[in-house]
C-alpha cells in the first residue's frame, strides 16, 4: 500500500499540523493543549474530581496530576476538599482561570474555523461523526 492511502498515516499528519497549530496559538495566552484541555473540563462544569476529569477528557491520573499541579501553581486552579466528603477533592477554577475562557474560546473557535473551511456543513457533520467514531472504537 502507497503511504498516501494509509488512513493511520494521514490521521496523524494531519494531527501533527493542527495540534501544533493549536500548541502555538495557546503559547500565546500562556498555556500548553493538556492544560487548556483540563481548563475546558472546568469550564464545562467547575467543581469536577481529578477522577472525573481524567474520565471526560481520557488522561491518565498521572497526566492530570501534573497539569493540575502547574495549573495551581500559575494561580489558574484551586484544590479543596468536597464539603460533603471529605475524601473527594474537588477542583475549582480561580477568577483568573475562569476569566481566561473567553480569549482562549475564540483562539479555539478560529482555529476550527480555519480547519472545517474547505468542508460544507454536512461534510464537516460527516468529519465529526467519523472521528467521533474512531475515538470510541467503533471504526
Amino acid at each position: 500500500m502507497d503511504i498516501d492511502e494509509c488512513v493511520v498515516f494521514a490521521l496523524g499528519k494531519a494531527y501533527q499540523q493542527v495540534h501544533g497549530e493549536l500548541k502555538r496559538r495557546l503559547k500565546s495566552v500562556g498555556l500548553t493543549v493538556p492544560q487548556y484541555s483540563v481548563l475546558a473540563g472546568l469550564w464545562e462544569q467547575d467543581g469536577r474530581t481529578a477522577a472525573q476529569l481524567c474520565e471526560r477528557l481520557v488522561m491518565d491520573s498521572a497526566t492530570i496530576t501534573g497539569v493540575l499541579d502547574r495549573l495551581e501553581r500559575a494561580g489558574l486552579v484551586t484544590r479543596a476538599a468536597d464539603d460533603r466528603d471529605r475524601r473527594l477533592v474537588r477542583l475549582r477554577l480561580t477568577p483568573r482561570g475562569a476569566a481566561l475562557r473567553e480569549e482562549v474560546d475564540r483562539t479555539v473557535a478560529e482555529l476550527n474555523e480555519q480547519i472545517l473551511r474547505p468542508f460544507g456543513p454536512q461534510e464537516t457533520e460527516r468529519l465529526y461523526a467519523g472521528l467521533r467514531a474512531m475515538a470510541k472504537g467503533e471504526q
